[in-house]
């Protein structure tokens, strides 16, 4: 049985997830402060974790950022369940290290679905451990380290993980539709400037030039491919 924990300073929210959660087969325990939820993680850790930005002790995605820089949480799934709507909200949580973020007032049945999506995800990762290299690259999707022509490179969460899906499907091209689903969510409401933000900090990381690109090329009308050899 899953365990998921939920930080949630609202009782009546605590009290919906905790009943229609267990209701759908999980196990669920409920903290509501940052400071419980933690001491809890430092005990045990859960298959999900749904976690409150607006909390009473800390920001969320302050604590977000802690989890993702202990290597004993990096790949534990997190989805921020929040009020805040906006998409400068949406693209920070995400851009933090969050796997999905879904706005209060929320549909109960689209949240079990979110949650079976991320927990089937994190289980293919489970089974693979996986290096992916090309065109000077070697990304290692086990530390999340990237090296270019033996030389790190620093990447956000999210750059990572765009990186990696364009590397796996390595010269096919992606939509941006199947990026924008693959890497912020199934249900991402984000506009394509999001990806293409992204893209361009990547380029600029890999000192990777547009309009003769090395690694990542633009399908224009249609999304990006990256490109595993000259």
């Amino acid at each position: 049985m899953p365990l998921i924990y939920a930080i949630e300073d609202d009782e009546n929210i605590r009290q919906l997830l905790k009943t229609a959660l267990e209701a759908f087969g999980y196990q669920v325990e409920a903290f509501e402060t940052a400071a419980e939820g933690l001491t809890a993680l430092g005990g045990e850790t859960p298959d999900l974790l749904l976690l409150d930005i607006m909390l009473p002790d800390a920001d969320g995605v302050a604590v977000l950022r802690q989890l993702r820089g202990d290597a004993a949480f990096e790949k534990l799934p997190i989805m921020m369940l929040t009020a805040k709507s906006s998409e400068i909200d949406k693209v920070t949580g995400l851009d933090a290290g969050a796997d999905d973020y879904m706005t209060k007032p929320f549909g109960i049945l689209e949240l079990r679905s979110r949650i079976q999506a991320l927990l089937r995800r994190t289980s293919r990762s489970k089974a693979q451990h996986t290096v992916l290299s090309g065109q000077g690259l070697t990304l290692d999707c086990d530390s999340r380290e990237l090296s270019q022509d033996g030389q790190p490179v620093e990447l956000t969460f999210k750059e990572f993980e765009l990186l990696k899906l364009l590397m796996e499907n390595a010269d096919r091209t992606l939509s941006r539709a199947e990026l924008l689903n693959l890497v912020w969510g199934i249900d991402f409401e984000g506009e394509t400037r999001t990806l293409d933000m992204h893209i361009r900090t990547l380029r600029q990381k890999l000192s990777d030039d547009a309009d003769k690109p090395r690694y990542i090329k633009t399908v224009r009308g249609v999304g990006y491919r990256f490109n595993s050899d000259q």
